[in-house]
């Protein structure tokens, strides 16, 4: 049979080979690299024989379909340690994650504590130097059935109840049997640096009304030093937890009287997100939009019309019912159906359009409280919404204009490291997918040749992460510590224009069918913050900084001259604070910095009798004496800097 490389070279095998002896053929050292392979674009065991001509493509650490699969091993590992040590626990799922690994067990009347897992990695150590080989067994649903109902397994019984006979397979490695799909890495004994991360909650299958299980977090790696980078990684990470933060920082924070998942903006926190917004208006407004506004709800039919009331009804907020005439309303989980109503409050004709509608728009949308956290995951957020009605031969063009706008966003923010990702239908599954094929063809063919014609580099294709209406580009940036976020989101959507059945007079006379853009830059105020501030460390732009300057009077008769500074300031709409605490000097500057603040006015005798200042750079120390003047045209200089809006920057 033939095996084709990804270089298109083509070799011929026995029927029955495996990826690892087809590596070992080509190389000993490559045998030993690879922790899994992909045939025909599915990965697959090393071990597992390969019986017709296929594709071949072989996954080593650097690859991040092989840390998946690793990890996939390493929660399989976690729980034969698990069950070793707790014998009788029974197990839910346990898949690989962005980083590392979890397991849901129901652990009967054992309790795990913190403590409890550094014995568990110690176990984890010990089975993994046995070096037990991960086995695949393809086996019979009835099978199968028995073995977990001999278990006493409920969880496990359930997982079968969705699965069809003749393509279940168990995998064992040592004394652990689990149910599973796969694929997983050759053998325990690859799994060095060993690091189990945190214990919480997690109800079976997600659903509150279900019995609470505990999970187990967890990763692993192929050796020690980079188990030890990790951990330094982390370290840093917890530094810069926008929730620890934005409390030290003063930015929002959260009541229990008010709900879980629904953040109050403190004065600061309003402030900066206030900038946010201005930032964003006057780049729109600069770019041909629109301002609108809408209410917080509305009826239930306008999202039974959009489709979103029968993909997303359940795990939204019930609907409000009036008292008297009964009529059913919603919180606003989205914007776009507020804006196919307001495009089609006046007749439209080709000339009108491309028409861009903006709207800072605030949504609500049910989440578990296991799942909130922080900004990131809330039950109330503010999206920096818009939704572009154009004619399908302008489809491409503001596709690329919007492109601009998200990459000048980044661009000013410091957000330099990022990923484009292509989100298309899936390929064999249409059906949770609305709209006729041709429509999303359509759209995804404007997509990718917007995204070629503007050159982006680092451009993926994921396949089924599309929204259920039409495909999307979805910007993953790195932050300053490597971790990924999606950040802006560009969708094409032929669906909503036919199902509010929004029409144009074309220059034929003739009504034609808009199609609608939808795009936010930010994604939302709240996850954008949140983002930000861990990106940049609390360490804001000067233009976004919600206190640009901090004046310490180094004793109390010098606080008149700082009075005249801070009101020279404020008349040049510079963002000051006066610290007038009887505090020694040391202690206001270690303060000043640790609250953030990029500049210090220092003011003694000596700044007062020459009418200067003593500056100090969050960060960089002491800079020396300067006038006022000097000061603030500095300033203007940083701020008019970051935010002169000129797409140009990234073009």
């Amino acid at each position: 049979m033939n095996i084709t490389f990804p270089d298109g070279a083509v070799r011929q095998y026995e029927q029955g080979v495996s990826a690892l002896e087809i590596a070992k053929s080509i190389s000993e050292g490559l045998a030993r690299k690879i922790l899994a392979a992909e045939v025909n674009n599915e990965v697959w065991d090393l071990s597992r024989p390969i019986n017709d001509d296929a594709s071949i493509n072989f996954l080593t650490w650097d690859d991040e379909k092989a840390k998946s699969t690793f990890w996939h091993s390493s929660a399989h590992l976690m729980a034969e340690a698990v069950e070793d040590t707790f014998p009788g626990v029974k197990f839910w799922v346990g898949p690989p994650i962005e980083k590392g690994f979890y397991y849901d067990i129901d652990l009967g009347e054992n309790v795990i504590t913190e403590t409890d897992l550094e014995k568990l990695e110690k176990k984890m150590a010990e089975l993994s130097k046995q070096n037990n080989s991960f086995l695949r067994k393809e086996i019979s649903k009835a099978d199968a059935i028995k073995y977990f109902e001999e278990k006493g397994d409920e969880y496990k019984l359930d997982l079968l109840t969705g699965l069809k006979d003749g393509n279940i397979t168990f995998y064992t490695q040592g004394a652990f049997t689990d149910l599973c799909r796969g694929p997983h890495i050759p053998s325990t004994g690859l799994i060095k640096g060993i690091k189990l991360t945190g214990i919480a909650g997690a109800y079976w299958k997600g659903d509150e009304k279900n019995k609470m299980l505990t999970r187990i977090y967890g990763i692993t790696f192929p050796n020690q030093k980079e188990l030890q980078e990790y951990l330094i990684f982390l370290e840093e990470a917890k530094k810069r937890d926008h929730r620890k933060l934005g409390k030290e920082l003063e930015l929002f924070t959260f009541s229990e009287k008010v709900g879980a998942g629904l953040p109050l903006w403190l004065p600061k926190g309003a402030m900066l997100r206030q900038r946010l917004q201005d930032f964003m208006q006057k780049a729109q407004l600069e770019s041909g939009y629109l301002p609108v506004i809408t209410p917080h709800i509305g009826s239930k039919s306008l999202y039974v019309t959009s489709g979103h009331y029968e993909k997303y009804g359940a795990d939204s907020f019930q609907p409000i019912k009036t008292p008297v005439e009964g009529e059913e309303f919603l919180l606003k989980p989205m914007n776009c159906p507020h804006h196919c109503e307001i495009y089609k409050s006046s007749p439209r004709s080709y000339k009108d359009l491309p028409l861009r509608l903006a709207e800072f728009g605030t949504v609500y949308r049910y989440e578990q409280s296991g799942e909130l956290h922080g900004l990131t995951r809330v039950r109330g957020f503010t999206q920096d919404d818009a939704h572009l009605f154009c004619m399908p031969e302008q489809v491409k063009e503001e596709f690329i204009k919007v492109i601009d706008l998200v990459l000048y966003t980044f661009s000013s923010l410091g957000f330099s490291d990022y990923t484009a990702q292509i989100s298309l239908r899936d390929q064999n599954d249409h059906s949770k997918y609305i709209g006729s094929d041709e429509n999303w063809e359509r759209a995804e063919k404007d997509i990718i040749e917007a995204v070629e014609e503007k050159g982006l580099k680092n451009v993926i294709i994921e396949y089924g992460e599309a929204a259920f209406y039409g495909p999307k580009l979805d910007f993953m940036v790195r932050d300053a510590i490597g971790r990924k976020w999606q950040l802006g989101t560009i969708q094409v959507d032929y669906n909503l224009p036919e199902r509010f059945d929004l029409t144009y007079i074309g220059e034929d006379n003739a009504k034609h069918r808009p199609v609608m853009i939808h795009r936010a830059p930010f994604g939302s105020l709240e996850r954008f913050v949140a983002v930000l501030t861990e990106h940049c460390a609390g360490k804001f732009p000067m233009w976004l900084v919600p206190v640009q300057v901090k004046i310490l009077p180094i004793s109390d008769k010098f606080i008149s001259y700082a009075e005249n500074v801070l009101h020279e300031l404020k008349n040049n709409d510079i963002r000051a604070e006066i610290d007038d605490r009887s505090e020694k000097i040391g202690k206001k500057i270690r303060d000043t910095e640790l609250a953030k603040v990029p500049i210090m006015l220092i003011i003694g005798e000596k700044e007062v009798n020459e009418a200067m200042v003593s500056v100090r750079r969050q960060g960089k120390g002491d800079e020396g004496t300067q006038s006022l003047s000097e000061v603030i045209t500095n300033i203007k200089e940083e701020v008019n800097n970051k935010i002169a809006f000129n797409l140009e920057i990234v073009s």
